[in-house]
């Protein structure tokens, strides 16, 4: 299962940005099932950046969201993450696949 999280990130942010985003990874590779995590910064939009990320499974990733640590730490970054789909899976996997609350 692959996530990315999309930042618009002002230039004026970005030291407090990416030392936000740096602690969420390092707490992210703490959680079981997390197979690879990368921050990165866009090639041609500077502010732009991304945290990708591959989970053996979507349980795993929806399990790294709870708890305190997790809740002070992940969630206040991507509480800034850009308002969009973020979680793909193989579509062999996804099987039909419904609006949530339709």
């Amino acid at each position: 299962m692959l996530v990315v999280n999309r930042f618009r990130v002002p230039e004026a942010q970005r030291d407090v940005f990416v030392a936000q985003a740096s602690a969420a990874v390092e707490l992210f590779r703490t959680k079981a099932g997390l197979v690879s995590i990368d921050l990165v910064q866009n090639l041609d939009e500077p502010d732009l950046w991304a945290l990708v990320h591959h989970w053996d499974q979507v349980g795993s990733y929806r399990r790294a969201l709870n708890g305190f640590e997790s809740k002070t730490v992940i969630v206040p970054l991507l509480s800034l993450a850009i308002d969009e789909a973020s979680a793909y899976a193989d579509p062999a996997d996804v099987g039909i696949n419904l609006p949530r609350g339709g």
